[in-house]
């Protein structure tokens, strides 16, 4: 029997800080059990997926411990679980869909489609059940970026079924119409559609729905945050003042709605040339991190500006589907950690556990 007490342990989980939460993880509420006998027992339960790195965590938590308590038998029990959380005052939740997340830009080019591609599938490969919805009704790119031109099933009830792509429940206008037709739509008929993409296709128990947008702060992005139930947004910028410029109009669109913005994501941050190895800051440097920190939101990571990363989805393979090992792969994983990390920090929505009240005429 070990002759240490849970005071003890408990001051020694406390010196130890989770790498995205910047808090212990007896503060953040995800320590579940501690139990002592011949061993000691910890159960870690986190609020974000953590696949890529749950081996590592447990091996750096075990080495604390022992330094401090001085005990050799370690037992580290880490999993996680998703939660649903809070959404804007006066929108209803969706029921097989905990978190909606938006991914925005303020303007075109800055690669914010194919970060919202590989951003799901990262979260996917990190644990979680995801899906993807291209909000995009004019130009939608996501068939094309997952590789999947199919229509999808109709159910009995009229509702569509995600089209399944790299692990992906997905779902676009592109599935649906011909890519090749121009959609001439006026504003009501396009934020119209993009309700019925949500709520007309039978998600199946998500922890995180990624939403598409298209760039800009119109019809769409105020649909969004005004009838959809978002958890909380993220920005992709480049380092460029014109693109940052834009940028704060989009910040300042979801702080009206109150809808947080859960962090920033620099695209196109450093150039590497494929045939010397000599990188270049193309678009400049820093301005993701200033404006970050000019607007107390996280920058979630920086990416770079890669010839692989757009070959392969125009091929519809991207990067953390098909190459999940490749250093640019474990970029997308480590800003999905990042973002979830800065999720599970935000308020419980409590909505689900009270029961929906019906008043009828008799």
């Amino acid at each position: 029997m070990l002759t240490i007490t849970k005071s003890q342990v408990e001051q020694a989980l406390a010196a130890f800080h989770d790498p995205y939460l910047k808090q212990d993880w007896l503060s953040a509420g995800f320590v579940k059990s501690i139990n002592i006998a011949d061993s000691l027992v910890i159960q870690i339960l986190l609020g974000y997926p953590a696949a890529g790195i749950r081996e590592q965590l447990i091996a750096q938590l075990t080495q604390h411990l022992q330094q401090i308590l001085g005990v050799s038998s370690i037992v580290i029990e880490l999993d996680w679980k998703i939660i649903s959380h809070a959404v804007q005052m006066g929108v209803q939740s969706l029921p097989q869909i905990k978190n909606i997340i938006a991914v925005a830009s303020g303007k075109g080019g800055v690669g914010k489609s194919t970060t919202a591609v590989n951003l799901a599938l990262a979260l996917s490969a990190e644990g979680a059940q995801v899906g993807l919805l291209d909000a995009d009704i004019y130009g939608p790119s996501q068939p094309m970026m997952l590789g999947v031109q199919k229509r999808p099933e109709v159910t009995e009830r009229k509702a569509l079924l995600p089209v399944m792509a790299h692990g992906l429940q997905t779902m676009s206008i592109g599935y649906l119409v011909d890519t090749a037709s121009a959609m001439v739509w006026r504003g009501p008929m396009v934020t119209g559609a993009l309700q019925q993409l949500l709520n007309e296709t039978e998600w199946q128990a998500l922890d995180y729905l990624i939403i598409d947008l298209p760039p800009g702060t119109g019809d769409i992005q105020l649909t969004l945050a005004q009838k959809i139930p978002v958890s909380g947004a993220v920005i992709v910028t480049t380092p460029q003042d014109i693109a940052l410029l834009d940028v704060r109009k989009a910040i300042t669109m979801f702080n009206k709605v109150k809808v947080p913005v859960l962090g920033m994501i620099e695209n196109m941050s450093i150039h590497t040339c494929s045939q010397c190895g000599h990188q270049e800051a193309i678009f400049g440097t820093g301005g993701g991190r200033q404006m970050a920190d000019e607007y107390r939101i996280p920058l979630l990571g920086q990416l770079p500006l890669d010839l692989h990363i757009r070959q392969q989805v125009d091929k519809g393979n991207p990067s953390v589907a098909s190459e999940p090992m490749s250093a640019t792969a474990l970029l997308y994983r480590n800003i999905a950690r990042n973002l979830a990390a800065c999720l599970s920090l935000q308020a419980k929505n409590y909505t689900r556990l009270f029961p929906k009240i019906v008043i009828e005429k008799e």
